[in-house]
């Protein structure tokens, strides 16, 4: 597998409101102009615990990536929860970047939609060389609610030397469900489900766990009960225990909305936190 760092001197960087050197803010925006056939400036929000600001400061932090879920972006966070106050209790440094309806692919039929390359090449080199992080696949965590719960998982199932932990929430983790092949511009991604199943199959979560190994991933993921991914989460954990993949799941009464996902995202930073603190 290329090392993640390999592109990461192609990136061009800009970032608003601050200089790269000495941010002054805890919450802003970078701008990334991407070399991966990804649209430009891909803009992506960083929020920073309070202490990273202190005068004197030369602490490095752990980072938690937060995908957003389909027709959402790069804003979608900070408009609902406090960033802020999130990144300071926990310590450690969050990113959003955004997703596009990319369902986090390299997309085989749209050349503008290689978002999987953009994060293992750009994205995290980047941010590793603009901040002050723990540049280990330990210290680093990815999550995401609906699409973004699909594709904090895809991408570390596929990338687990770049993140070692892994959550979701209400994740999309099998598209190749029937109810599923006209929604969300899945098509658009990989083309028509009836002349690409297999195609299909081979992007979607649920086909990734037979190549998991043992303690490969921190994994941890939770769904609503009356969500209609429920049944594929579900089934998702049934699949990870045949296969002896250790994991925490963990459903309560909720729907596919942001009232559920603002209370489950709290115990998925303390798994986080817990093993960036052990080093695990």
């Amino acid at each position: 597998m290329k090392k993640i760092f390999s592109c990461a001197l192609f990136s061009v960087v800009m970032l608003t409101a601050w200089g790269a050197a000495k941010p002054q803010m805890q919450v802003d925006t970078v701008k990334i102009n991407s070399v991966n056939n990804i649209v430009s400036p891909m803009k992506v929000t960083v929020a920073l615990p309070e202490t990273y600001l202190a005068k004197g400061d030369t602490a490095h932090y752990p980072v938690v990536y937060l995908l957003h879920g389909y027709s959402d972006d790069y804003s979608y966070y900070p408009k609902r929860m406090p960033l802020d106050s999130v990144a300071s209790a926990y310590n450690m440094i969050i990113v959003c970047p955004d997703g596009r309806d990319s369902w986090y692919w390299d997309s085989p039929v749209n050349p503008d939609f290689q978002m999987e390359s953009f994060f293992t090449q750009e994205l995290v080199p980047t941010i590793d060389s603009l901040y002050r992080t723990r540049k280990s696949p330990e210290q680093r965590a990815i999550v995401g609610l609906s699409m973004g719960g699909h594709g904090a998982l895809w991408l570390a199932m596929r990338h687990s030397d770049i993140w070692k932990n892994a959550g979701s929430m209400s994740g999309g983790v099998d598209i190749t469900k029937r109810e599923f092949h006209d929604q969300w511009r899945m098509k658009e991604r990989l083309g028509e489900f009836k002349d690409n199943s297999v195609r299909w199959g081979e992007h979607t979560v649920a086909a990734l766990v037979p190549g998991l190994q043992p303690g490969q991933l921190n994994i941890i993921f939770c769904c609503g009960t009356e969500d209609f991914f429920f049944d594929v989460n579900n089934e998702l954990s049934k699949s990870l225990n045949d296969h002896r993949i250790g994991h925490t799941y963990f459903t309560a009464t909720g729907d596919h909305s942001w009232p559920y996902w603002n209370k489950v995202i709290y115990p998925i930073l303390d798994n986080f936190k817990s093993h960036f603190d052990s080093g695990k």
